[in-house]
């Protein structure tokens, strides 16, 4: 296999209440596990084979909708996934790169709060909001529908996706229902802005 699902950081219950066990098992074990089986299939004996997700996500479009599809969701997956954390929560500390950074594309944490709040909660259907790192260290949000990410060729905004909150119904729905911006809200309790900080540092070094 090419790819493997990556093993999870935590146990299913280790951030509730805010994302419950049931749909961490689910969503883990079914979806994720899912789409890396789907990938491998979509890849087997092509030169993709031996390529980083990052570089097939980079010409998405040119591989056809099931290295797309299977692919974007191995990859926001994983990354969902890593940030996140029982121990989350908070603001990411001001004295790091990534804290300039935000201070500086964003004024302040509630700004930054809001203005992800409302892709997450405005994205129409299924699909992501990210936080992104560009090349020169800047900062911007934006969504994406499906299972795409700002990485692709084909994105309306392109970047490094340091932060992502999936928004497609699978990944909240036993526990909130139809109410996505309480479970928007649950998610800034459990966000690792250490690893966000991290992946800002690689983004941009």
């Amino acid at each position: 296999m090419a790819f493997k699902l990556p093993k999870l950081p935590y146990d299913y219950k280790a951030l509730e209440p805010h994302v419950d066990a049931k749909t961490m098992e689910i969503h883990y074990g079914k979806h994720h596990a899912g789409y890396t089986a789907k990938l491998n299939a979509a890849i087997k004996d092509t030169p993709l084979a031996k390529k980083k997700i990052e570089d097939i996500l980079k010409k998405a479009s040119k591989h056809g909708a099931g290295v797309r599809n299977n692919g974007g969701g191995f990859y926001n997956h994983s990354l969902f996934w890593s940030v996140m954390s029982p121990n989350g929560g908070g603001e990411p500390k001001a004295t790091t790169k990534l804290g300039k950074a935000m201070a500086k594309s964003f004024k302040s944490y509630d700004a930054f709060k809001a203005e992800f709040s409302a892709a997450a909660g405005t994205r129409f259907g299924s699909g992501w909001a990210w936080l992104c790192a560009r090349k020169s260290g800047g900062l911007f949000i934006t969504s994406t529908p499906n299972q795409d990410n700002p990485l692709m060729d084909c994105a309306e905004k392109k970047g490094t996706p340091i932060l992502g909150l999936d928004v497609w119904e699978h990944a909240y729905y036993l526990n909130y229902q139809n109410r996505r911006p309480d479970y928007v809200a649950a998610f800034f309790n459990v966000i690792n802005w250490d690893e966000v900080s991290k992946r800002y540092n690689k983004a941009t070094k």
